[in-house]
């Protein structure tokens, strides 16, 4: 069946296919298609009460997890995927992407739809690589709406210097009250610079911290992408408490601590 299989696939759409028997009852295919680090996309076939199942078994958001900190795909993504679904006719189930092919189509119409839908999807990764401050602290936001801490976003504060400050948030929880600040850019050029400006906002909002309820002061860095120094973390470790996107977790245990 293997052979048949892959002739087929060969005379119908091309050599650059590969076929292997897999154990699972699987006969795996694999793609001239790439994954954005250059990784092979494999496609899994088999036939089922006469009807011909294609599927990724699970590896394109499998790969698409690998690839950032988050343990789950942001609002954005989300909906991306299911624009993905939708347009290649695709079923997405546990995390698998699966075509069912009617006995009168084309397998290499098939193959060459959720190839393309494993791309797309493989693509969602530059949302996270290009997202900018702002999406970052909308999934903040969405964060810390999952973790059920009361907050509220883009928080004007007066300042010793008589200035007005935006911070990104403020959270309130029965034992603390913190200020968080969202530290995020593409490049490492640009780190130092917005290190600088956290730091200077701490500063200027320094009395709140020796308060009769004193605030946290939290400088979250989204340390997703390499841009970031040891002396970015140094400079504003003595004026606030350190978290890491990469950590959602220790993040808001230091909001609720």
């Amino acid at each position: 069946m293997t052979t048949a299989l892959c002739q087929h696939v060969a005379e119908t759409i091309g050599q650059l296919y590969d076929c292997a028997e897999i154990n699972n009852g699987f006969i795996r295919i694999r793609t001239p298609y790439l994954y954005p680090d250059g990784d092979i996309i494999d496609l899994y076939w088999k036939e089922k009460d006469g009807q011909q199942i294609l599927t990724d078994l699970g590896e394109t958001l499998r790969w698409l997890d690998g690839q950032t900190a988050n343990q789950k795909l942001s609002k954005r993504q989300t909906q991306a995927l299911e624009d993905i679904r939708l347009t290649h006719g695709i079923e997405l189930y546990r995390g698998t992407l699966t075509l069912r092919i009617p006995s009168d189509a084309s397998l290499a119409d098939g193959l060459t739809r959720l190839a393309q839908a494993a791309l797309r999807t493989a693509d969602l990764w530059f949302l996270s690589r290009t997202r900018t401050t702002s999406s970052i602290t909308d999934d903040v936001a969405e964060f810390l709406s999952e973790k059920r801490i009361r907050f509220e976003q883009d928080q004007t504060l007066l300042g010793r210097s008589g200035r007005a400050l935006k911070i990104d948030f403020q959270t309130w929880h029965p034992r603390r009250t913190s200020f968080v600040e969202v530290l995020s850019t593409g490049s490492k050029a640009a780190a130092n610079q917005k290190a600088n400006n956290v730091l200077a906002t701490w500063y200027d909002l320094s009395q709140y911290k020796v308060s009769d309820q004193p605030i946290r002061f939290v400088s979250l860095f989204d340390d997703t992408l390499d841009v970031w120094s040891s002396e970015n973390f140094s400079l504003l470790q003595e004026f606030s408490d350190i978290a890491y996107w990469s950590r959602p977790d220790e993040f808001a245990e230091l909001l609720v601590a």
